[in-house]
Order: structure tokens, then C-alpha cells, then sequence
């Protein structure tokens, strides 16, 4: 491997998006507890509170094993809320001593006067909003993947807490009431038989005429492409972007955060982590136009350079 400079950087694993078996969740934690550099941790049920119930059994022991391993766990609440029993779910985190996230305004009003973590599912795209939540004890701000670097810095340059940027897969671009994985198999959502398990890594979307679109995740939209910052880090590094988060999906996510953990120590470049890291994952289409200011689903290879 080429040795650059460190960047440094705390590096973080995003809650699981997806319905994944239970067993199959516990295993794929226990492993990164074990082996993934990771700082932090996010485990909790964001898109669908149905799900819950499968993982319940092995929450508290998952959370032991990954403290043991040195990570940071936080808990993510729900980020869309609809029902008095995820209102009360909400209330009994906020009486916890864990560490949450809040995915939701709901959520944030709950935790107010706590000190707390914001997900990417609440939309901060300002200073105001960005002191708003800090003033209501958000410590750490996980920022929406459709801004550009621009306006991240701008965010950062606040110095009012910690900012975290998705880095790697697929972007949560949109929550619903509808369950679309449950209307495409004629199922209603009451009903669905749990079909979004189906797809371990979301449902591919292509456009009428055959071209790779969005993925769908239960009531969740996602990007068809797979974020891929890994040239990108020095620049938002530079520009005060403290963490960056990387989203738990069906490949070695062990590897993965060994991947980006080098560039952040500075064992290896950037350009050589994105070649391994496509490796890891052929079948992902990776894209970073956001962060460049451009549409989302190109790729620029090119590094942020925010120096005026």
C-alpha cells in the first residue's frame, strides 16, 4: 500500500436499513465488534417498527459485545413516527441511559435538555437549524447526503458540535407511509408478509426504459448507486467534518471499514481504496455528485478542494 498523509477522523457505522434475519444480524455485529475499526456504532429500527420484534431478543447482548470491542454505541430512533405506540417507544429512549439518535422532530423534542446524536433523516441544511438542535443538546449532527461540500463547510465552520457525512452506500433519500416492497408483490402493508427481507440490500428500481434508477427498502427510498467518498475525505476533513459514517450493507463491511480506515491513518491512498473497494463490492455503482454539487449519481474522481 502507498503511505500518505493521516487525516484523521472518527469513522462510524450507520444503523442497519435493512430486514435482515435476526441471527443473521447478530453475527454480522459480533464480527464487527470483533474486527471492524470502528469508533462508533448505530443499531436500532429507523425504517419500519414492525420489524422490531425479530431483533429484540439480541439487542441488549449485541450492544455488551460491541462496548466490549471498544465502539460507541448509539441508539437510532424511528424517522418516521406515526402511531402512539412508536410515540411511547420514542419517550421510553428519552428515559434511558443510552446514547440516541434522533431520526426524527419528534424525537428531538423528546430528548430535549438530554444530550443526543441527530441522523441524517432530519433535514439540516442551515446555520439555524443546525444551532436549534445543538441549543436542544445535539452533540454530534449526521448531515443529509444530497448536500454539497460547500454548504457542509459552512455547517462545520459553526464549531457548535461534532459533523458526520454518510460515506459509503446506499443514500436514504425518502421515508413513506406506503410500504412499496408490499404493494410490488400485491400485498397491503398490514399484510406484507415481511417481503422486504427479500432484498438484503433494497429492491433495484430501473427507469421504463431499463436504466438503473433508485432502490426501494420497505417504506424506504433509497439511491440506486452506492456513495463512495473515499477520495473525498481530506477535503471535508479540511473543511471541519469531524466523522464519517458508513452504511451496513451485504458485503465485508469488515473490510470496508479497514478500507477507509487506512485513508483516514494515512496507510493508503485514496485512489488504491477505491480500486479495492470495487472490488469488494462489484455489483455497487458508486457516485459522489452530491458532494461535488452535481447530480447525485455521478462519480467524480477528482478530490474536494474547498480552499478558496
Amino acid at each position: 500500500m502507498t503511505a500518505v498523509a493521516g487525516i484523521g477522523g472518527q469513522l462510524s457505522l450507520g444503523p442497519l436499513l435493512f430486514h435482515w434475519p435476526a441471527e443473521q444480524m447478530r453475527d454480522f455485529y459480533f464480527r464487527l465488534a470483533d474486527e471492524a475499526p470502528l469508533d462508533s456504532v448505530y443499531l436500532g429500527e429507523v425504517v419500519c417498527s414492525k420489524r422490531e420484534m425479530f431483533f429484540g431478543n439480541y439487542f441488549v447482548e449485541v450492544m455488551e459485545r460491541l462496548a466490549a470491542g471498544g465502539k460507541q454505541v448509539v441508539v437510532s430512533s424511528l424517522a418516521l413516527v406515526m402511531s402512539e405506540k412508536e410515540r411511547h417507544r420514542i419517550k421510553a429512549l428519552a428515559g434511558t441511559d443510552a446514547t440516541v439518535e434522533a431520526n426524527d422532530l419528534s424525537a428531538v423534542a423528546a430528548l430535549a435538555g438530554h444530550e443526543f446524536h441527530v441522523g441524517p433523516f432530519v433535514n439540516v441544511y442551515n446555520e439555524g437549524t443546525l444551532a436549534y438542535l445543538v441549543g436542544s443538546g445535539a452533540r454530534r449532527i449526521c448531515l443529509p447526503a444530497e448536500l454539497p461540500a460547500t454548504a457542509i463547510a459552512v455547517l462545520a465552520a459553526q464549531g457548535l458540535c461534532e459533523i458526520e457525512v454518510q460515506a459509503f452506500g446506499r443514500a436514504p433519500l425518502a421515508m413513506s407511509a406506503r410500504c412499496y416492497h408490499a404493494r410490488s408483490r400485491d400485498l397491503h402493508k398490514d399484510g406484507c408478509q415481511y417481503v422486504c427481507g427479500e432484498d438484503a440490500d433494497g429492491m433495484a428500481v430501473d427507469t421504463m426504459d431499463g436504466q438503473a434508477f433508485l432502490a426501494v427498502n420497505g417504506t424506504q427510498t433509497m439511491s440506486g448507486h452506492y456513495l463512495n467518498l473515499l477520495g473525498d475525505l481530506a477535503g471535508l476533513r479540511a473543511a471541519g467534518v469531524t466523522g464519517f459514517r458508513l452504511w451496513p450493507h451485504s458485503c465485508d463491511m469488515a473490510a470496508v471499514a479497514g478500507l477507509y480506515r487506512s485513508v483516514l491513518d494515512g496507510r493508503v491512498d485514496s485512489g488504491e481504496a477505491a480500486r479495492r473497494l470495487a472490488e469488494l463490492v462489484p455489483e455497487a455503482s458508486f457516485a459522489n455528485g452530491y458532494a461535488h454539487g452535481l447530480e447525485g449519481h455521478r462519480l467524480i474522481e477528482d478530490g474536494l478542494s474547498l480552499c478558496q
